[in-house]
Formats: structure tokens, sequence, C-alpha cells
């Protein structure tokens, strides 16, 4: 009802687009490509603007922990006390402690054996957190690629619909044809409306995913470092 009030305001104004209306009067199909590419649209939002919040709370969590890890005289009572909170980098030191602990706990110490299982532990730990952060990503980078192609398929369909009426009216003129072209060319609009956001916030955030990861990796090599230099005393 809404979107019918305000299309009827602009009829007067024949010379000005108007995108409600030509949302009202294209076809069904026209109307059902559009919607789907409009909550598509809102979608992709709600993902760009989650993903900034939690990268930036991410990354100044992070730097918090770090900075007060390696300045920590007993890391275990560190972890004890930071490891519980929502941090990437503690998970890590956690998965690097417990296998410290498995590996250290008999009498005999494989220390060749300790380093490799360290490091594939820590490894393990920075991508898991790595696809966390971009677990929705994916969603993006579906928008991008198949939006254009969804807006093209209701232009078609529109253009389709357009020559129907031509032969149905055995009416040519440019007044019968170009109202059906431009509902069937919204479509193609909204499409990359859609597409667009969601292919700059795709590379963006993979961007900003990947430095995360690589942050991540030299944090466990140095750890990595200094837990190997405990394993030679």
């Amino acid at each position: 009802m809404m979107l019918q009030v305000l299309a009827v305001g602009a009829i007067g104004a024949p010379t000005r687009l108007n995108p409600i209306e030509l949302f009202l009067h294209a076809d069904v199909v026209v109307e059902a490509v559009i919607g789907g590419l409009l909550f598509a649209s809102v979608w992709v939002w709600m993902i760009v603007v989650g993903f900034v919040v939690r990268m930036a709370l991410v990354a100044r969590r992070c730097r918090t922990y770090e900075a007060g890890f390696w300045s920590a005289r007993d890391i275990d009572a560190y972890q004890q006390e930071q490891g519980k909170k929502d941090i990437p980098t503690a998970r890590v030191v956690a998965a690097a402690l417990a296998e410290w602990r498995r590996s250290t706990a008999g009498k005999t110490i494989d220390r060749e054996g300790t380093r490799q299982r360290l490091a594939a532990a820590m490894d393990s730990a920075v991508t898991e957190e790595s696809d966390q952060l971009a677990r929705r990503l994916g969603f993006l980078a579906t928008v991008g690629t198949v939006a254009p192609f969804v807006g093209l398929f209701g232009t078609v369909w529109g253009v389709m619909d357009s020559f129907f009426r031509i032969g149905a009216q055995q009416n040519s003129s440019l007044a019968v044809v170009a109202p059906g072209i431009s509902e069937a060319l919204f479509a193609t609009a909204i499409g990359l409306f859609a597409a667009i956001p969601a292919v700059v916030a795709y590379n963006r955030f993979s961007t900003q995913v990947n430095g995360f990861e690589t942050a991540l990796f030299r944090f466990a090599d140095r750890f990595h470092a200094t837990l190997s230099r405990e394993l030679e005393q």
C-alpha cells in the first residue's frame, strides 16, 4: 500500500524516472527478480556493517592481548586471566600451551617432534580463526557474481513481455514499447546495485582477513621460537 501511494504521488511528473512506479508496473516475474535482488542487497549491507564492527573489535582486542602477553612474567597466569575472552590470539596461545603440556608430560621429550606438533597446532588455530572471520564473505562473492545475471534474466523476461504486448496490440509505437523496456532494464540496474557493493566489500574484506591471518602467523612464529628455546633448556 505504501509503494502504491508513493507511485501515485509521482504520476503527475512523467518526465522523471520513478523506481517505485517502474517496480509496480513491471511483470510479476520482473517484480520477483527485483525483490530478490533488493533483499540480497540489504543482506549484503548487513554483512558489511557487521564485519566492519567485528573486525575493528577483534583487531583492538588482539593488540591489547599481545602487548600484555609479551610483557607478562607468567604466561600461564596471563592466559588464565585473558584466555576466556573472545580473542583469536588467546585461542592460538591456548592451542600451543595445550600441545606443550601433552608433549612435555613424559619423562623423555622428543624435542623435534614437539616443535613440529606445536607448529601444527598453532597453524591450525590460526587457520580456524581466519575461517571464522571470513565465514560470511562467501555470500558477498556469490551476490557479486550472480546478481548481474539475475538482473539480466529479469531484463530479458521484461523485453520478451514487451514484445508480446506489441504483438497483442499490433502497435509498435514507442509509447507501447518504452514502458516495458524501462521496467525490464530496471532489473539490470538493481542487479548492479546489489553486485557492485558486494564485489568491493568482498575484495576489501578478503585483504583485511589475509592481513589479519598474516599477523596471527607472525605472532605464532614468535611464540613458537620462545617455546623452542624452552625445549633447549
